[in-house]
């Protein structure tokens, strides 16, 4: 198994050479994948009803638009595959997400993985112009627009919320289409992932018990169900890097594996590490566990 990596925005900070020594690092160390989250806008503060990860994601916190610093990381890494996890889709324009998707394609030379989830703040979508209570359903019919475009010199569609006549985007991606992983964690989501996904980035705040591999029961049963093989799909889960060192780490990354995950991202942020050099020598140390 090899090995992702999430990208800790708080200990980065807006900080552009944390960015590349970061983004170096997980290259050099081979690391299969670097993760970045999305959100547009933060709340100025945590809203009755917002759930218990909100306080990580007010406008007090710094958090890297995911399209664009992946196109600075493209540039100055060589074999790291770049993945957002996740682009919160029904709240932006399908047509130039994958219009930006396809550019990044095409300057990583092959190496995007878009993941999108659904999102779970109602202010930011209001921020953005877009509805918030339809954002489950449009989401399938955005995906299908942009696989759409990725592949088809010109397209034509007429759906529910898109209408495109006879158009297409140049340049198109090196992968025809891009990978698309689905965040999930309600039921109804992780059937959509199996259903229409090339990949699951569980939840990161789950543990890989009884709960977590019934979650993966239900991809791998939604994904039979569409006439998919379940064995060639990914299923992401996430280490965090708390206490226990690198050999904590690592078995915590088989107990996901035992309950049928066939990747792990390991993660720095949340870990109560103090400076940005703890998050550097973390992701040295788990590399080195991972490679004996």
């Amino acid at each position: 198994m090899r090995f992702g990596l999430s990208f800790p925005q708080q200990a980065v900070g807006d900080d552009r050479g944390r960015v590349r020594a970061f983004a170096e690092a997980a290259d050099e160390l081979g690391y299969d994948r670097l993760t970045v989250i999305d959100h547009v806008v933060g709340a100025a503060a945590v809203a009755p009803g917002d759930p218990p990860w909100a306080p990580g994601y007010t406008v007090d916190n710094c958090l890297h638009e995911p399209m664009t610093v992946l196109a600075y990381i493209a540039a100055i890494t060589h074999t790291i595959r770049l993945v957002t996890a996740n682009i919160i889709l029904p709240q932006r324009q399908a047509v130039l997400v994958a219009k930006q998707a396809a550019e990044l394609d095409l300057l990583s030379r092959g190496r995007l993985v878009l993941g999108v989830g659904i999102g779970w703040s109602a202010v930011e979508f209001d921020a953005l112009g877009m509805d918030f209570a339809s954002r489950a359903r449009r989401i399938e019919e955005q995906i299908h627009v942009m696989r759409l475009l990725w592949i088809e010199r010109c397209v034509t569609f007429n759906g529910q919320w898109h209408d495109i006549r006879d158009v297409g985007i140049n340049p198109r991606p090196v992968q025809r289409p891009i990978p698309i992983w689905f965040g999930a964690d309600a039921d109804a989501a992780i059937r959509r992932a199996g259903r229409l996904g090339d990949g699951w980035l569980v939840f990161p705040y789950l543990a890989p018990d009884d709960a977590a591999k019934r979650k993966i029961e239900t991809f791998n049963e939604a994904a039979v169900a569409a006439g998919r093989d379940p064995s060639a799909l990914v299923i992401d889960a996430t280490v965090v890097a708390g206490p226990g060192g690198a050999d904590a780490w690592l078995r915590r990354a088989e107990e996901w594996t035992s309950i049928g995950a066939n990747a792990i991202t390991f993660r720095t942020s949340f870990a109560d590490l103090d400076t940005f050099d703890q998050h550097l020598e973390a992701i040295r140390a788990f590399a080195a566990a991972a490679g004996d």
